[in-house]
């Protein structure tokens, strides 16, 4: 996710967060404007593109909150990693097209959409929600479409952050990512807490990736703080990670930003 001048006071050490589907902020962003794009799509027809993409955000692209509602994004977009988890709203005019917007989220890279300055190879998935109803397969035989776009704000209210433990994180280097936060999720620094010591700070590497390397074992249960690059609060997934974790694990939290509402 997107770095920030914001810092974190705590010791500098090398984590890595494998995966943040950390949604992007719902202020700072000019919502009234709508801007041209260039959009293709990729993978299954209805499917959510790649569960394997440049995010790292894996099967989880094909289930609840997201339902395959996802998009690779070309290089402004997908910005070499900083873009991972930022939601956009698409509308398109074609004859063939609703018109009405729908709303995805960066997941993949697409390094060869250069075509235009913007562009989103859409899972086929979305490129369908698009269409009319039954239009779906019409649509998608087009190929490549030029919409209308603009930043959008991805709200899972019900939801609570969630750390995805990486396959080849263990005691010395800790690796996971941060699923499901809401739209105040963009991350000035993300901190660990392991069993009886202090918070250590994160580095941010590309694709959304922090790592932490302390060169001496860590013990959990571990708590991780967030803080929020746009407003600079504060949370904390306390006993997050258990004592005993896997490589390759979920671990669900209670906590989560607050989903902010529009202005009137």
């Amino acid at each position: 996710m997107a770095s920030s001048s914001l810092k974190c006071l705590s010791s500098i050490v090398v984590l890595t967060t494998f995966f943040a589907i950390s949604l992007k902020p719902c202020s700072g962003h000019n919502n009234t404007h709508w801007n041209t794009a260039g959009i293709t799509w990729y993978g299954d027809r209805e499917g959510p593109g790649s569960t394997g993409g440049a995010c790292g955000y894996g099967d989880a692209v094909a289930k609840h909150p997201y339902r395959c509602m996802v998009s690779a994004g070309g290089p402004s977009l997908f910005k070499d990693g900083k873009g991972c988890g930022a939601c956009y709203r698409l509308k398109c005019d074609h004859p063939l097209c609703t018109k009405k917007p729908i709303k995805v989220m960066i997941s993949d890279e697409c390094p060869g959409c250069t075509k235009e300055a913007v562009h989103f190879d859409l899972s086929g998935k979305a490129f369908g929600a698009l269409a009319k109803r039954g239009k779906g397969d019409q649509l998608r035989n087009l190929g490549e479409l030029k919409v209308s776009y603009k930043r959008a704000c991805c709200k899972h209210p019900k939801a609570k952050i969630a750390i995805h433990v990486d396959s080849g994180a263990n005691p010395y280097y800790m690796s996971f990512a941060v699923k499901f936060a809401n739209g105040d999720g963009n991350f000035a620094c993300i901190e660990v807490q392991p069993a009886g010591g202090k918070y250590l700070k994160m580095e941010e590497m590309r694709s959304a990736v922090w790592r932490l390397s302390p060169g001496v074992p860590l013990k959990g249960p571990f708590n991780i703080r967030l803080t929020s690059a746009v407003s600079g609060k504060k949370i904390v997934a306390k006993g997050v990670i258990p004592e005993k974790w896997s490589p390759g694990a979920i671990y669900h939290s209670k906590v989560n930003f607050p989903v902010q509402r529009k202005q009137k």
